[in-house]
């Protein structure tokens, strides 16, 4: 198993399938990257950090660069969003 795998198999299970997707999705996008647990959070390494994800109680936190949170701002306006993040809501 890899450190991301553990990670979401140690999750609560109400949060296991929105982490298994997101892992899922980064992994076709990354495959590349080497996978790690930075930050306690599930984390795609290229050189340097790529993305950082986390399961909280009501929400996916996703953490990449500041730039893609800037670029995507009309698609993440339905998310809360800061300088690094996004919160993906479990129900959406």
């Amino acid at each position: 198993m890899t450190p991301i795998e553990v990670y979401i198999d140690n999750a609560p299970e109400e949060q296991q399938d929105k982490l298994k997707q997101m892992y899922a999705i980064l992994k076709d996008e990354l495959p590349e990257a080497t996978e790690k647990i930075s930050y306690a959070m599930p984390t795609f390494y290229m050189d340097e950090n790529v993305v950082h994800f986390a399961g909280f109680k009501k929400h996916l936190g996703f953490y990449p660069t500041p730039s893609a949170v800037l670029k995507f701002t009309d698609e993440l306006k339905p998310y809360k969003t800061s300088k690094g993040a996004i919160q993906f809501p479990y129900d959406q």
